[in-house]
C-alpha cells in the first residue's frame, strides 16, 4: 500500500488560550548553529554549550522558551497538527530529544546532537540553578515540588498546577499565563506534556510581559523525583526507550508507538526527496 503524507500549504488557524492566529510558515534555513530537519530548526549545540547559553541569559530578559521535539512531535506536526508550527518556530532553542531522530540526521550527513529534555533538566538543577534563583514550575503535584525544593535547596520555588485539559479552557489558560508573568522567575519549568506545554509557552511569550527561560520538559521532573520510572541507560543507548514506556503504559501509548511512530521513516524519505529536489 502506498502512503502519501501531505505537507500543508494553506495555514489553519490555531487557538491558543483565548487567541486565534493564522500560522505563517517560516522560511528558515540551516545556519551555523541550527540544522533544518523535518522543518524544525534543530540546535547543533551540545548540552554543555546550551547550559552556558542559558546561564548567560540576563535574568530580566524577555521570556523565551526551549522545545524538545521527539518522533511523536514530528509525526504529530507533519501529519495531524500543522497549526502548531508557529509554536515551534517561535521557540528560542529547539533540541533533538530523540536518538532515532539523531540517527536519521546522521544518515543525512549531519551529526545532530541529541539532548534529551530530561538530561538537560537534571544538569540545569544540579549545575546551573542557584539556591536563591526564582524558579517556577507549571504542572506536577505539590509532593513532587517539595522533593525538588528539598533536594536542591531551592528557596524561591513557586508552583502552579493547571486543571486537566486546561488548554481548552480560556480562563484556565489565562490563569497559567498570569502565573508565569507574576512569577518573574529566571527559570520556568513547564511540565504538562505535549503539545499543551508548548502551546502555553508560546502563549506566555506572546504577552511580552514575562521574563526568564521556559523549558518544555514533559515528565522530566517526574523522572528526577522517581515518581515515574525512566528507561535504563542501556535501553536509551539502544533507542529502545519507547519500548520501555510502552510496556509500562500500553493502553495509553500503543497507538503512539506502534501506529504513529513508524510514520517517521516515511516522513524521512519524503524529506530526503524534497531536500534533493
Amino acid at each position: 500500500m502506498s502512503l502519501t503524507l501531505s505537507f500543508p500549504t494553506h495555514p489553519t488557524p490555531v487557538n491558543i488560550g483565548d487567541e486565534s492566529i493564522v500560522p505563517q510558515y517560516s522560511q528558515h534555513r540551516s545556519s551555523a548553529q541550527t540544522f533544518e530537519f523535518f522543518d524544525f530548526a534543530f540546535s547543533l549545540r551540545d548540552q554543555a554549550q546550551l547550559l552556558v547559553d542559558i546561564k548567560r541569559r540576563p535574568t530580566d530578559a524577555a521570556f523565551a522558551y526551549i522545545v524538545t521535539p521527539n518522533v511523536d512531535h514530528v509525526v504529530r506536526i507533519q501529519c495531524k497538527r500543522s497549526d502548531l508550527w508557529p509554536i515551534y518556530r517561535n521557540a528560542w532553542i529547539t533540541l533533538c530529544d530523540s536518538r532515532i531522530l539523531g540517527k536519521l540526521a546522521r544518515r543525512a550527513g549531519v551529526p545532530l546532537p541529541v539532548v534529551p529534555g530530561s538530561d538537560l533538566t537534571v544538569a540545569l538543577l544540579r549545575d546551573i540553578v542557584q539556591a536563591d534563583d526564582r524558579i517556577a514550575i507549571i504542572g506536577g503535584n505539590p509532593a513532587m515540588v517539595d522533593i525538588l525544593r528539598q533536594r536542591f535547596g531551592l528557596s524561591q520555588l513557586i508552583h502552579h498546577d493547571p486543571p486537566m485539559g486546561f488548554i481548552h479552557d480560556a480562563d484556565a489558560t489565562q490563569n497559567a499565563v498570569r502565573f508565569a508573568i507574576a512569577a518573574q522567575a529566571r527559570y520556568v519549568f513547564i511540565a504538562l506534556g505535549s503539545p499543551q506545554q508548548e502551546m502555553l509557552a508560546y502563549r506566555i511569550s506572546r504577552t511580552g510581559q514575562a521574563v526568564g527561560v521556559g523549558l518544555c520538559i514533559g515528565a522530566s521532573l517526574q523522572f528526577l523525583t522517581e515518581e515515574q520510572a525512566r528507561a535504563p541507560k542501556i535501553l536509551q543507548r539502544l533507542c529502545l526507550e519507547w519500548l520501555f514506556r510502552l510496556t509500562h503504559d500500553p493502553r495509553r501509548l500503543w497507538r503512539r508507538y506502534l501506529v504513529d511512530g513508524p510514520l517517521i521513516f516515511h516522513i524521512f524519505r519524503q524529506w530526503q526527496r524534497r531536500r534533493a529536489g
